[in-house]
């Protein structure tokens, strides 16, 4: 898109729209000088200014005066992205009240509602779905707002997003599901929810690891003990190494105890360690004495 240059009166337009001035915005738009949906170098316009910045009344005032929800910016965001972004759940009825489209697309796939998820800004979530926004909508990389919601720990916006029919295992091209990647965040309240929703616990990324593995790995032991409620595979990976590997290196001894009770104490990696010696190699000497005192009543 080719952007003309701003004039002075343009700038000016644009300010008092970032500041939520409204008397000046009319004052601006009576002299007849300025286009209503004038557009900076970026295609930002006032409307998607007023909108960002939560400004309901400059809002409203620039809809009245015809302003286009439909504009976005060079990244393909508009108005409609922002207040979802910004959790402004009044800028958002109004938008969609004037027609704004509710699943248009930023340039790399984000919607509104995966902006709100990613946010865990539930009115606007719910306000979102209600009024028909798709719950698997997906990214490039083809994540969607449960994962992005999984992510950041937000098990409300999680919730609603099931509720209203997003698919629990639905995959980024990584493989990893929203179960895997809240494991590896270590989001034992998220994880939890995906798990009684029907969540896959032994889900491959494509680097052969697990959640278990991964929550492991990290030292998540509330994770691993929500995991393992649902029998997972504790054994050796495509990895080459198995959770209780992942655990050793990690140096949490809490999750190393949780998951010794499961066996493979004596099990060797594809590079020939065992737990303890895993341990010892990254350095985490008191996890890697606890496995030889394991190993040594396990012979």
């Amino acid at each position: 898109m080719s952007l003309k240059k701003e004039s002075r009166t343009d700038v000016q337009f644009h300010l008092a729209a970032l500041r939520g001035d409204a008397a000046r915005l009319r004052t601006l738009l009576d002299t007849g000088k300025v286009h209503i949906d004038s557009r900076d170098r970026d295609g930002t316009t006032p409307l998607i200014l007023s909108a960002a910045m939560g400004h309901t009344e400059c809002v409203r005032e620039l809809l009245a005066q015809g302003a286009d929800p439909a504009c976005s910016r060079t990244t393909g965001t508009s108005a409609l992205f922002f207040a979802a972004q910004g959790g402004f759940l009044d800028i958002a009825q109004v938008l969609l009240d004037h027609g704004a489209a509710i699943d248009a697309p930023s340039t790399d796939g984000g919607t509104p509602l995966f902006v709100a998820c990613q946010c865990g800004h539930l009115p606007v979530v719910d306000e979102l779905i209600r009024r028909g926004a798709n719950v698997n909508s997906c990214m490039k990389d083809k994540a969607t707002p449960l994962f992005i919601a999984a992510q950041n720990g937000h098990e409300d916006v999680c919730r609603a997003l099931l509720t209203a029919g997003a698919c629990v295992d639905r995959a980024r091209l990584d493989r990893a599901t929203p179960l895997w990647i809240a494991a590896q965040c270590g989001h034992d309240h998220v994880v939890r929810l995906l798990l009684a929703a029907g969540a896959y616990v032994d889900q491959l990324r494509q680097d052969g690891a697990t959640p278990l593995f991964k929550a492991a790995h990290k030292g998540h032991t509330a994770v691993v003990g929500e995991l393992l409620k649902y029998k997972p595979n504790v054994g050796l990976l495509p990895n080459g190494q198995t959770a209780l590997h992942g655990a050793a290196m990690s140096g949490e001894l809490s999750c190393v105890k949780l998951l010794a009770t499961r066996g493979g104490i004596r099990t060797r990696s594809s590079q020939g360690l065992t737990p303890a010696l895993a341990a010892a190699a990254a350095g985490k000497k008191s996890v890697a004495q606890y496995l030889r005192e394991k190993e040594g009543k396990t012979k």
